[in-house]
């Protein structure tokens, strides 16, 4: 598969046009897209039983491939999962001269995502991609009825495949399914804004699960070796706001941390950063961004993001199906971190480079040496993390 550059993605990927990105479905919807001309054309074109990819020699033939996007709880513009994945089947599609389009299910229930995915299908999909670890029911429930059909989920684990009854369900030979090492990313962030000169620093993440919880402990490891680095004391506050969305009484606790000196909030949970973000900006705060480089909505009080690699995933994983290696991926559950390739890091471009004086080869070198195993970032999510006499972390309840 071919290794996107974390930078390089996030161009490329923002590139597209939401409006230039095909059409949209709501399942289910009265005006939902019309039914494939050739009901029987789309089945003969779909992926043989066991769910490998065409035969090499017919590779190249996308007549009758149709890729679908569902999106979670969110929608294509969101700045995060949905709208980075989306953008990415838009490109992937335009590159290849193949058919896209997206569903919204009607509501934010397994319910609704089966019958999103079962339109989606119905209206010839072939592929099936999912951002996010709430469609771990409805793989678990749609794999076996539709083996023809290739499902790719980014940010799943095999944990997350629950059918509907509460019973475990093995990953099928027509899935694929990936997680992060976001404790990698969180790192990245946590080291950057101590070298930077900050003292007072916060977590806020959204509800406390794995992929968040990653995210907030590798910024506290970043932030501890930072501290003993430079010999710094620095404080931590760290709390979880149990959903992924900013109101008035997340702000108001931002608002008080910020006032109690707090510099710098990363703001880790879908649109929980507009709390942190509304907060900073009322006092001169600022705020570290997650997933995808959110400079653009975070604004002036922007400092960095700490990234993964939504694009270069699904770009990857599309590309395997199509081009006839898809044995590569079929039935695989991982989980991709920096030794695996370019899937997570911090926004180097100039305009989303807000650190003063923590370098960009600084950066590099820290990079590398988490690259190379000489940096090791724990994935423990049982147990707080370590932290020496320069660091003091309050998790707040």
């Amino acid at each position: 598969m071919k290794k996107k550059v974390l930078a390089a993605f996030m161009a490329t990927a923002m590139a597209f046009s939401l409006t230039a990105c095909g059409s949209s479905s709501q399942a289910p919807a009265d005006d939902a897209a019309e039914q494939p001309a050739d009901d029987a054309a789309a089945e003969e074109e779909a992926p043989a039983d066991d769910a490998e990819a065409p035969a090499d020699d017919s590779a190249s033939d996308k007549s009758g491939e149709k890729i679908a996007m569902i999106t979670d709880s969110g929608d294509i513009t969101d700045e995060s999962f949905n709208q980075i994945t989306w953008e990415t089947v838009c490109a992937y599609g335009d590159e290849n001269g193949v058919e896209y389009e997206y569903y919204k299910p009607a509501e934010d229930t397994d319910e609704e995502r089966i019958n999103a995915i079962d339109l989606a299908i119905n209206e010839g999909a072939t592929v099936i991609v999912m951002p996010g670890y709430l469609f771990g029911p409805a793989i678990a429930e749609e794999q076996d009825l539709y083996p023809d059909t290739t499902f790719i989920a980014v940010d799943v684990t095999e944990v997350d495949l629950v059918n509907l009854a509460g019973d475990s369900v093995a990953i099928g030979k027509n899935v694929y399914i990936c997680s992060f090492q976001e404790e990698q990313a969180g790192y990245l962030a946590g080291y950057g804004a101590v070298k930077d000169g900050y003292t007072k620093l916060g977590f806020l993440g959204g509800i406390a699960v794995p992929a968040v919880i990653r995210y907030g402990f590798g910024y506290i490891q970043g932030i501890n070796a930072a501290a003993e680095e430079l010999g710094v004391d620095v404080s931590v506050k760290y709390f979880y706001g149990g959903q992924f969305y900013g109101d008035e009484n997340i702000t108001a606790r931002m608002e008080g941390w910020y006032a109690d000196g707090t510099e710098v909030v990363f703001a880790c949970g879908g649109g929980i950063y507009t709390s942190a973000v509304e907060a900073a900006n009322n006092h001169g705060g600022k705020v570290i961004g997650v997933d995808v480089d959110q400079k653009s909505v975070i604004g002036d009080c922007y400092v960095t993001s700490a990234m993964k690699g939504l694009h270069a995933a699904v770009y990857d994983a599309l590309d395997a199906y199509f081009t006839g290696n898809w044995s590569s991926l079929s039935g695989k559950s991982e989980q991709l971190g920096l030794t695996q390739g370019d899937y997570i890091g911090l926004p180097t471009d100039d305009a989303s480079w807000g650190f003063k004086t923590f370098t960009k080869d600084e950066y590099n070198t820290v990079l590398e040496g988490i690259k190379d195993g000489s940096i090791a970032v724990s994935n423990d999510i049982e147990n707080n993390p370590e932290v020496g006499s320069h660091v003091s972390v309050d998790y707040v309840q």
